[in-house]
């Protein structure tokens, strides 16, 4: 008689295994790593890690997509549960925060190994990348007044990332001035200024004449 797999022990090891295996990529980059070093972090042999992925580039890609898909969730529920832009925007920032605190190499694999995966790999993960950015995008539009066609929406959400995508080469645990609260601060820094950025008066004047060209248009 077959032996049945046991879900929960196989799950739990291949969550060890990418893990690990983010770890490794974060601190010596993805073509720096070996299969053997990651079957050596993770204390199986390569038949054992070959068990649970494919090779190298399906590591990289279940761990890039399904971080970013953790992240798109995180986005969806933080939508359904806050009604107002600024208490989404402001969930949103917390969220991310905290996402990187436990996620930090698996960021560090988004950001810097997807160019490394094959196209088509790299285009389903920047895709859900891209929804992501968008929805930032929206709400600091929201937040500021506009509609979704604002030129700035998309602008200050790379910059806000920009603030907490990179927190790992500074921030180091067990410091006074945990997660949670750089997620404040964090929040209180952008809220302070989000609605004080302006366009350069000449892309100002450059979006009046594009408006008043698409007035006579009609």
């Amino acid at each position: 008689m077959a032996r049945v797999r046991d879900p929960a022990g196989y799950d739990g090891q291949r969550e060890m295994i990418l893990s690990n295996a983010a770890q490794l990529f974060a601190q010596r980059g993805y073509a720096g790593t070996s299969m053997n070093e990651v079957a050596a972090a993770c204390g199986v042999s390569k038949a054992t890690l070959y068990h649970y992925v494919r090779d190298k580039h399906d590591l990289a890609v279940r761990i890039a997509e399904e971080h970013v898909q953790r992240l798109e969730a995180v986005v969806e529920e933080v939508m359904r549960e806050h009604s107002t832009p600024e208490a989404r925007l402001a969930a949103l920032i917390r969220s991310f925060v905290a996402e990187y605190a436990v996620a930090q190499n698996a960021q560090r694999v988004l950001t810097e190994d997807v160019r490394f995966l094959r196209e088509e790999d790299q285009a389903r993960i920047i895709g859900v990348e891209r929804r992501v950015v968008a929805a930032f995008a929206r709400t600091i539009a929201e937040v500021r007044g506009e509609d979704a066609t604002s030129k700035l929406g998309k602008p200050m959400a790379m910059l806000l990332f920009g603030m907490i995508n990179w927190m790992f080469t500074w921030m180091k645990p067990g410091r006074e001035l945990d997660h949670e609260a750089i997620g404040e601060i964090v929040a209180d820094l952008f809220f302070g200024g989000v609605r004080a950025v302006a366009l350069p008066p000449a892309l100002a004047a450059k979006g009046d004449r594009a408006t008043a060209g698409a007035r006579k248009v009609r």
